[in-house]
Parts: structure tokens; sequence; C-alpha cells
């Protein structure tokens, strides 16, 4: 060893002998003041929030009762047209699933003026884009154009949502596509997982039954229905259409009464749908043999995007779940490794609403994440929560705010969802606001009042004979277990009959 090397060596175990004496004489006080200083693995906190201005905007009427929303936006020289319709999954007749979304699938495949080719070759033309689609409680259409090019680009939404033509040519394409994606999806633990839990919640109110359909639904639409579900709902006093981007509230209302100011009003059919059953404690174990996985899935019915206490829950399964916060992705992955995500997820529909915590793991390990999931319901109504937990989940509801808004098609989603469920639209600028009026105290009453973890509806995917044993012991007495593929969301005990069985 060189004398250089060996002189640092010397020095540094002077050194070290040094520390450890001068800590052995602190005093405990001391000790736990050098222990504050020390760094942590905590990460560093959030810049502090910026003002977030949110663009003024309108609100004006057509005479037929079309209500327009005009918001100019002059960051980039593009304009985003938004229409909803109030009419979705929800709306499907009994025995008819799965008719909601296909009508929306099939508006721009097909009108009376032009067929789905020059749709879509006229939209790439100007530039632009054009999209519908189908959720549970409302159908859209929305276009994406250049400034320059509003007007043509209403001009091609007003052709898609009022002269659809329902070719059957079109129907029997869309319907074969339906049918070979709930093929794909009977077979995904993930999905079927999902689709199982909205049954156990919801009952047979429409938010249970399969959006998309089932194959016999499916097999009885016929054009006829597409034309009715659309002559019922789409009519202008059942429509909200939002114009964000580069083009002045006057001249955007301007296109939009040229475009869509003979629009027949029509009569709204009256909707009421059936009470969701209350939570109640249930274990629905879905067999797939084979499986070297457990997709797992925990909820009960909740509230509605109305609820005053909507605010408060969505920070208490923030922490729950979600981003911000996840204890269940804290003590499944960083504390016992028995899955690599989990999360939750407050569900709020316009009549109706779940909290569903979701993950998978491997199956030997399938009772103990079980209960680990339960038991963190149990500790969210048990404890109360800590200053540090709820601010992550408010730093990143307040912090994500500004990016929602970025965008003319962000602003039209975020200022017609306000519409749609009929919340004020003065809430919208003040949210970052808002979200951290919410306190510790608040978070405990809301959890109190709202979580049901003794009522959970719980749904297993996977190798059944490799976890049912344990059950029992889980804490669940009641179990109901169903071949994947004897699965059926519209029976009332889940399970097709057998061939041969008395119906």
């Amino acid at each position: 060893m060189s004398r250089r090397v060996f002189h640092l060596v010397q020095s540094s175990l002077v050194v070290a002998i040094g520390v450890m004496v001068a800590c052995v004489g602190l005093t405990a006080g001391q000790r736990g003041l050098d222990a504050l200083r020390w760094p942590t693995e905590r990460p560093p906190r959030p810049l502090s929030a910026k003002p977030v201005k949110f663009p003024p905007y309108e609100i004006r009427t057509l005479p037929n009762g079309l209500q327009v929303v005009l918001v100019s936006q002059n960051e980039q020289p593009v304009v985003s047209a938004r229409m909803l319709i109030r009419a979705g999954a929800a709306q499907d007749p009994k025995g008819k699933e799965g008719l909601a979304m296909l009508t929306a699938a099939l508006l721009d495949q097909g009108t009376a003026t032009r067929s789905a080719g020059q749709i879509a070759e006229e939209i790439d033309f100007m530039g632009g884009l054009i999209g519908t689609g189908a959720g549970s409680d409302l159908s859209f259409v929305n276009t994406v154009s250049m400034s320059d090019g509003l007007g043509a680009a209403l001009d091609l939404m007003a052709d898609v949502v009022l002269r659809p033509a329902f070719s059957s040519e079109e129907i029997e394409r869309q319907t074969s596509q339906a049918l070979s994606s709930l093929k794909v999806s009977a077979d995904d633990p993930d999905s079927v997982a999902s689709q199982v839990i909205d049954r156990l919640v919801f009952g047979f109110h429409p938010y249970g039954m399969p959006s998309g359909g089932t194959a016999t639904s499916l097999a009885t639409l016929t054009r006829q229905d597409f034309v009715d579900f659309h002559t019922a709902w789409f009519v202008p006093n059942n429509a909200l259409i939002a114009i964000v981007g580069d083009v002045t509230p006057n001249a955007a209302f301007a296109q939009v009464q040229r475009v869509f100011g003979a629009w027949a009003k029509g009569a709204v059919p009256a909707f009421a749908p059936m009470e969701p059953p209350p939570p109640v404690k249930r274990l629905v174990v879905v067999d797939k043999p084979g499986s070297v996985q457990t997709e797992i899935r925990a909820g009960h019915l909740a509230i509605s995007r109305r609820d005053p206490d909507h605010l408060v829950l969505d920070q208490v399964v923030k922490i729950l779940g979600g981003e911000g916060g996840n204890r269940l992705q804290q003590v499944l992955r960083s504390q016992k490794s028995l899955t690599y995500g989990a999360s939750a997820d407050l569900d709020a529909y316009k009549f109706a609403g779940a909290v569903v915590a979701e993950t998978d793991t491997r199956t030997e390990a399938t009772l103990e994440a079980l209960r680990t999931v339960v038991d963190e319901f149990f500790r969210l109504q048990r404890e109360r929560v800590y200053e540090g937990e709820l601010e992550g989940a408010q730093d990143f509801l307040a912090g994500s705010f500004p990016l929602s808004i970025e965008s003319p098609d962000a602003i039209a989603t975020r200022v017609l969802n306000q519409l749609f469920y009929e919340l004020p639209l003065d809430e919208l600028p003040a949210y970052p606001e808002r979200v951290r009026t919410v306190t510790v105290d608040d978070v405990q009453r809301v959890a109190r009042a709202r979580l049901k973890p003794g009522q959970l509806s719980v749904v297993l995917v996977g190798d059944a004979d490799k976890f049912m044993a344990g059950l029992a012991g889980a804490g669940f007495t009641s179990i109901e277990r169903i071949p994947i593929d004897e699965l059926d969301l519209t029976a009332a005990d889940l399970r097709r009959p057998r061939r041969g069985a008395p119906q």
C-alpha cells in the first residue's frame, strides 16, 4: 500500500471514530434533532401552484332548445366542437343492450348524403378529426378543425348527427365487430371482473347491465331499433354543444345557428330507471382453470355526481387507491409485494355511483391480497388519515387541473360536463381552491358515512381450486362459484342455463 493511500485510509478511520464518539455523547434530544435534519426518502414538495385562468365563456340557447357553450381561446388556430346527447347505454331498452353504443358507432359510418369513405376523406382533407361514441349516460359527436374550417366541420357534424343512414351493410359490419369484441372480453379476466363487479353493485339497474350488449341482445337489434333510438333521443332540446377555440363567440354562434337552427324540437321520452339494490356483502368467484393470477374487485354502491359529498368522497377514494395517495398500492405492492398495481375509483354517474377497488395477484396470494383490500376499506373508517396523505391527494387534483383545460377540446369537455350534470359553472375556475378546503375532519366524516366495508361485493376471477378452501377464513361464508364459460350477466344468478335444464 502506498503512503498516500495509507494516510488517506488512516485519516478516514480517525474521522469515522471521531463521529462515533461524538454520537455516543449526544443526548437523546440532540439525536432526535439530528434525525430530523437527516435526509428522508420523501419526494420534494410540489412547486407552488400558479394561478389558473379559466377562459371566459358564454351560454346561449337556440329557439329549438339546443344549448350552446361558447369559449374563445386564441392560443392555437384550432376550434373544437363537441356535442352531447343526453342518452347513452342507460337508455337501452330491456333486452336491447348495446343499442346506444352501436347507434353512436354508426353515426359517422354513412349519412343520407355521404358514405363512410366520403366522411373520412372530407375530415382528412380539412386536416381535422371527427369522433362518435357513447357512455352510460350520454352519446357524443366531436370535431376538431383549423379555425378557418369550422363551418365545414360543423356541416359534417350536422350531417352525422341529423341524417345517419343506418345502412344494412354498416349495421352488419359494426355488429360483427361488437360480437368479436365480446368474445375477446369473455376470455379476459380483467374485463370479466370489471363487468361482474358492476353487475353486483348496480344489480339490474341500467348501470349494471353490459353496455356493449350480449351475443343475444346484439342479435335482436334491427335497423328500426337504431332509427327509433335516434328519433327519440337525438333532438336539439336533449343536446348540448360547445364551440371552443380560435373564434369569436358571435361568429361561432352564427355557424351553429346556420347548421342546427332548423333542427326540429322533439318530445324527450321520460326516463326513470329502477333504484339500484342496497349494498350487500357478496362474493362471486368466476372460475378460470389454469390462470396463474387472480383478478380482484371489491366495491359497493356510492353517490351520484351531483351529491354534495362528491368532492370529499373523491379525495377519500384518492387516498384509498388513487393518484396522490393510494394506500392500496403502498401496502399491496411496496410493503407486501403482492401485485404490480392496485387502485380504487369513484365512478359517479348521473343517477348513482360506485366505489371500486381493483388489483391482481399471483394465484397463491389471492386470500392475502383480498384481506388486505378489505382491511384498507375498514382502516379508512377506523383511523384518521394523515395530513400528508390528504395533501398528496389535493396536490394531484389541484395540480392536474390546469392540464385538463390546456386544449380547446379539454375545455369543451369540462364545461359540458358541468352543464350535463347540472352543476354550477362558476365552480369550474375555483376548482383547485375548492379541493383544498377539504379537511381531515371532512374526510373522516364522509369515510364513515359513505364507505361500506362490511357490505362489500367482491369478485375473484382465477383458478378457483387454488384458493376456494381458504375463503371462509377471510370472512366469506356464502360463496358463488361460476365457471367462466357459464357466466351470464343478464341472469339473476349470473349463470347461463345448461342445455336441457328447465327454463
